[in-house]
């Protein structure tokens, strides 16, 4: 059972980075993809991004230019690094795995989710 906690959330303001973190306890098996979403108040969730085991990573376009992923695996840890944050990027960020060449709709395994806000 894979279980990953998110941290690294927090009051920023318009223009700040911020990184967060996804840490697996017992290890991210290789044949797992992880991936971040986040979810607005009142807006469904939206995927972000996603890494495999090997580092090779896919950022949506509504973020690309602005979003990083990235994967440690001697760490169990998955990184999303988020620069130029927006107000419209307040949302509670989530990470979450499923197996590698499973549907977007196939994470199974997610995390408790992490809170950004970034005042107007």
């Amino acid at each position: 059972q894979v279980q990953l906690v998110e941290s690294g959330g927090g009051l920023v303001k318009p223009g700040d980075s911020l990184r967060l973190s996804c840490a697996a306890s017992g290890g991210i098996p290789t044949i797992y993809v992880v991936g971040w979403f986040r979810q607005a108040p009142g807006k469904e969730r939206e995927f972000l991004a996603a890494v495999t085991y090997e580092g090779r990573a896919h950022v949506e376009d509504s973020v690309k230019g602005r979003f990083t992923i990235s994967r440690d695996n001697a760490k169990n840890t998955v990184y999303l690094q988020m620069y130029s944050l927006k107000p419209e990027d307040t949302a509670v960020y989530y990470c979450a795995a499923k197996l590698r060449g499973a549907g977007r709709d196939e994470y199974h395994h997610w995390g408790q989710g992490t809170q950004v806000t970034v005042p107007s």
